[in-house]
């Protein structure tokens, strides 16, 4: 079964940059389509941002022009990198398969990010 290990969160301020990681186990990077989702308390888990086996690259308009999904198969990680963040980006957020061209597996246990001044 596979596993993903997501970290890189923390608290920043408005404006600031963050770097998310996820390592998967297997060569499950390789071979999938990858997404960054993200949950904030109260709401339902949306994807932000995906990556698609051959590189093409899609994002949630929220996140567009701010994020930057990659990914490295030698590794089996999964990046996301946050710039211009803003308080409404806070939430615990995971990767998993890109659940517009797959099954989703089981959920890691996320990172946090907290964008507060």
């Amino acid at each position: 079964q596979v596993h993903f290990v997501e970290s890189g969160g923390g608290l920043v301020q408005p404006g600031g940059s963050l770097r998310l990681s996820c390592a998967v186990s297997e060569f499950f990077v390789m071979f999938n389509d990858m997404g960054w989702y993200r949950q904030a308390p109260g709401k339902q888990r949306e994807l932000v941002a995906a990556i698609a086996s051959r590189g093409t690259t899609n994002y949630a308009d929220s996140v567009k022009g701010r994020f930057t999904i990659s990914r490295d198969n030698a590794k089996n990680t999964v990046y996301l990198q946050m710039n211009s963040l803003k308080p409404e980006d806070s939430a615990v957020y995971y990767c998993n398969r890109d659940q517009s061209t797959g099954s989703l597996s089981s959920w890691g246990q996320g990172t946090q990010v907290t964008v507060s001044s």
